[in-house]
Order: C-alpha cells, then structure tokens, then sequence
C-alpha cells in the first residue's frame, strides 16, 4: 500500500518505534490515524481499509455463490492495521480464522492502539494467531487441504516487494505451496498495489481459473488496488 503522501510533520507523532530482525518498524499517529512504517518505507494506515476487506469479501462471495456455505476456514496472511481479519469475522459464513504475522510489534499493537479498526478481533475466539513468517509456513508441509480461502497482504503485491523473502511467494512455487494448502475448491486472493499481468498469469498456470477485482484509491499515485483470485 506504498504512496507518496503529503502530510504535514507538524501533525506527525510517533506512537511506538521497533528494530526487530526484519529492520525498522514505526507505528505513528496522524491526526486520528495510524500509519505503519518499514524501514523507511510506507506499508499501510487506518484512512480506509476499503481493498483490505474486498480481498476477503471477494474470497467469500466466490466460495458461497451460487450455493450458500457456512463454517468456511479462513486464512488472513499479514495482520496489518486489522481490516482483513475484521472484514474475515464479520462474514457470518466464516466459522475460523488463523492469522500468520510475523512481527511481534504488529502483534501488539493490534492488541493496543489498533485493536478498535478491527473491533478488537484477537479476543474473538474464533481466531488463531500464528506468530510466524508466511512464507516459512507456506513452504512447510502441514495444514495440507486446512482452508477454503487464503487471503493474502503481506507486502504491495508481486512486482514490488517491501521484503525481498517475500517474492518467493508469487513465484510458481510458492503458489503451488499455497495451493497445497487449500481444500478441495478453495480460492486464493493476493492484494497487489498494483496489476501485475505477469503474476495473473502465473496464478493461471498454476489454478486454472483466476479474476481481477480493482479498486480505486484516495491518493496521488492513482493507480488502483488490485485483487486476484485463482481457484
């Protein structure tokens, strides 16, 4: 969700300020916003979380149309500001939902100063945090066939990497990785700052069947958000 924003430092106040294994990561506050920061670079705030919850709605309305289902077993990868997950838990067609994020600070403040953007969604018990890199997990062989949905934000999409690890995931092993992951008939959804043709066309090759849903967001780059989703 990178961008080049014009605000005002005056207005700027960091909340919190990290070195983990990963680098640096900021928390700061916006006027009655927050904006999470890695190692210099932009990642995502709370302004609008509108691509966030299409990434989930989109895996979910493809699983249930045309037949309704419910108990559907969720995946959201990268917590984030909390969007994701709290658009996961309030489809009543949902019965879990794990989380895989990597650092602890994300963690944390999701149980602090950004719990209210995901209606503090950790306490719910239909939710399973798993503190670990997705892209360790995704490569492990367990949780074969555990989910009907993957839904993924874990960096700006597959052309433009925060973390150079992560770009393992969008390749043709990863995918096959994540596809082994899935239930019979389960959907992947990735959120890309971006289109990315190259990685639609790999998410063909390996599913077969995949969409684009784009969304339009509020700032200058202009370029609107992308979902794909590949079954």
């Amino acid at each position: 969700m990178v961008a080049k924003r014009n605000v005002d430092p005056a207005t700027v106040a960091v909340v919190d300020r990290v070195t983990t294994a990963n680098g640096e990561l900021v928390l700061r506050r916006s006027g009655g916003h927050f904006e999470i920061v890695s190692n210099g670079t932009f990642l995502m705030d709370t302004r609008d979380g509108a691509s966030e919850r299409l990434l989930v709605d989109a895996a979910v309305d493809t699983l249930t149309n045309p037949a309704p289902r419910t108990g559907l077993r969720v995946l959201v990868g990268g917590l984030g500001v909390g969007f994701s997950l709290g658009a996961a838990l309030a489809r009543p067609e949902v019965g879990a939902v794990a989380v895989v994020e990597r650092e602890a600070p994300v963690i944390a403040w999701q149980r602090g100063p950004l719990a209210p953007f995901s209606g503090h969604a950790l306490d719910d018990p239909r939710v399973a945090l798993v503190h670990r890199d997705l892209v360790e997990w995704a490569f492990e062989d367990g949780d074969a066939g555990a989910y009907d949905a993957l839904c993924l934000d874990i960096d700006n999409g597959p052309d433009w990497t925060v973390t150079e690890s992560n770009t393992s995931l969008y390749g043709a092993a990863g995918l096959r990785a994540l596809r082994a992951k899935l239930a019979p008939g389960g959907v992947l959804a990735v959120w890309s700052a971006a289109a990315s043709p190259a990685f639609e066309a790999r998410l063909a090759e390996v599913f077969g069947d995949v969409a684009v849903r784009e969304v339009p967001v509020r700032v200058p780059r202009g370029v609107p958000d992308v979902v794909f989703l590949a079954r």
